[in-house]
């Protein structure tokens, strides 16, 4: 028997590299025959440098640069010297988890730190940069970071303007004559596993601005300036941003993305998944453990349950998702193509409990899955 594990992490609860190792020593013991390979997969967003570096033959890089509201954080970015591969994660320069909850201000944030990682990693010789836009803090439609990589965004006097989401309706001109002559040579994936349009009822403010901290007014005063922009960005490079689709990811990160880095936006778990050679090493397989925090109508948009259940339908292996909740009903879950899943919460009614002994907890949903497979 050939069983393969392959998880997402349960959100400040259990990385997917803890899952791996919970579920393959409980394997070990109860079939010591069956052949086990870790997988651990991610979806482009928080954990995935974690799981790149599993496959990567890479070094941490760890770089003193821009904030979110310019103060100096120390970033970390994985890049391996043999095949001149970056990957960065914008949420280690620009992201939430870099803020409390009462400092949230995207109107005010910048994506100048995502820049400069990406500035650094071209300087040392990175010709393929991965980078993972999600957990963002802003709302800059990433003129913070076109800034590092030498773009000035002028008003309508030429003045340079600071590039924050508040001042996006100011910029009436993109001066490209400074803009690190490199950048053209590089290939750059972007892991965005969302579609929302760059301005409007389903674009980058109104969807994700009020979680960064934004205000109803503000909601609308970053809205007009994402549209005063695509204006100005369509002029310069030639473009329809609101067409393209993702452009509002991560405050319009998906945009800027496209057009400063001639990046091409792909779902996180597929890059991942290539980067591991997911789809050859599952071939064989009698099993496929996957898992992330929720199961659930999300899991249909780009999260990695659903890349596993992609793969698996095609390779003919049966997936089996363990979870720290499950908001599907049995038929749902059929139809997504589960041969079996169960969740912590159906061990425990305690989220704290839960959280805290997720471990326990997948020692046990392990156990039972072994049994079930015994005795078919």
């Amino acid at each position: 028997m050939k069983i393969i594990i392959a998880p997402d992490k349960f959100k400040n609860s259990l990385t997917s590299i803890e899952f791996c190792k919970t579920v393959r020593e409980i394997l070990k013991v109860a079939l010591p025959k069956a052949e086990t390979l870790e997988l651990p997969l991610a979806d482009g967003g928080d954990g995935t440098m974690e799981v790149l570096r599993h496959y990567m033959k890479a070094e941490m890089v760890k770089l003193e640069v821009n904030g979110p509201f310019f103060t100096p954080v120390v970033a970390t970015y994985l890049y391996a010297k043999n095949t001149k591969t970056a990957f960065i994660e914008m949420a280690e320069a620009s992201g939430l988890k870099l803020l409390e909850a009462e400092q949230l201000d995207c109107k005010n944030a910048t994506t100048l730190g995502t820049g400069e990682l990406i500035q650094h990693a071209i300087n040392i010789g990175a010709t393929k940069i991965v980078l993972g836009i999600g957990g963002s803090a802003t709302n800059d439609c990433g003129i913070g970071m076109a800034t590092a990589l030498g773009y000035r965004f002028l008003d309508d006097k030429h003045a340079e303007v600071k590039p924050i989401g508040a001042n996006l309706s100011k910029i009436k001109h993109v001066d490209a004559a400074k803009v690190n002559a490199k950048l053209k040579t590089i290939r750059f994936k972007i892991a965005c596993d969302v579609e929302n349009p760059l301005y409007g009822k389903h674009g980058a403010a109104h969807v994700y601005a009020q979680q960064k901290g934004a205000t109803t007014t503000e909601i609308e005063l970053l809205d007009e300036g994402l549209r005063a922009f695509s204006k100005v960005i369509n002029a310069f490079f030639n473009v329809e941003s609101q067409m393209l689709r993702g452009a509002g990811a991560s405050g319009g990160m998906g945009l800027a993305a496209k057009v400063f880095l001639n990046g091409a936006l792909l779902p996180g778990i597929d890059l991942v998944k290539a980067m591991g050679n997911f789809d050859k090493h599952i071939k064989g397989a009698d099993w496929i453990i996957t898992g992330e925090g929720k199961l659930d109508k999300q899991t249909l948009s780009g999260k990695t349950i659903e890349g596993v259940l992609t793969s698996a339908k095609k390779a003919k292996v049966k997936v089996a998702a363990f979870c720290g909740s499950i908001d599907l009903n049995e038929a749902s879950r059929v139809h997504l193509g589960l041969d079996y899943s169960d969740a912590i919460l159906n061990y425990t009614d305690n989220i704290d409990d839960a959280m805290e002994n997720s471990t326990h907890y997948l020692e046990k949903i392990t156990n039972n899955f072994i049994k079930t497979i015994k005795a078919e």
